[in-house]
């Protein structure tokens, strides 16, 4: 099983959720993020004055998956994700040792 973590745009989401479920991926967690890469932020103007951004917003999707899904689901968020512009997202992939279902205490690959 591996983690897949994904930063994209905020706006992309829906996008991304929609094409993970056509994939089979039956669940995610979300969470709001900022951060900043290679860019370091953004300038704004508000009312004349420019001011610095320091961390963008973006949206955070975690999956559990089997070994077999990885690439398939990689390869539904950088099609969903990607508007070819700087801060389009990075994906992080990571062994996941365990994974237990709280409520029926099923483990591993039962549990995603």
């Amino acid at each position: 099983m591996k983690r897949i973590e994904a930063i994209i745009k905020s706006f992309k989401l829906d996008e991304v959720k929609d094409r993970l479920h056509q994939v089979g991926v039956r669940g995610m967690t979300v969470s709001e993020v900022r951060g900043f890469g290679r860019t370091g932020g953004k300038r704004e103007v508000y009312r004349g004055s420019t001011y610095a951004l320091d961390f963008v917003p973006k949206v955070r999707v975690q999956i559990v998956a089997d070994d077999d899904m990885v690439q398939t689901v990689v390869d539904a968020i950088i099609a969903s994700a990607r508007t070819g512009e700087i801060g389009d997202g990075k994906i992080f992939i990571s062994p996941m040792v365990e994974v237990i279902r709280v409520r029926t205490g099923e483990r591993g690959h039962e549990a995603i």
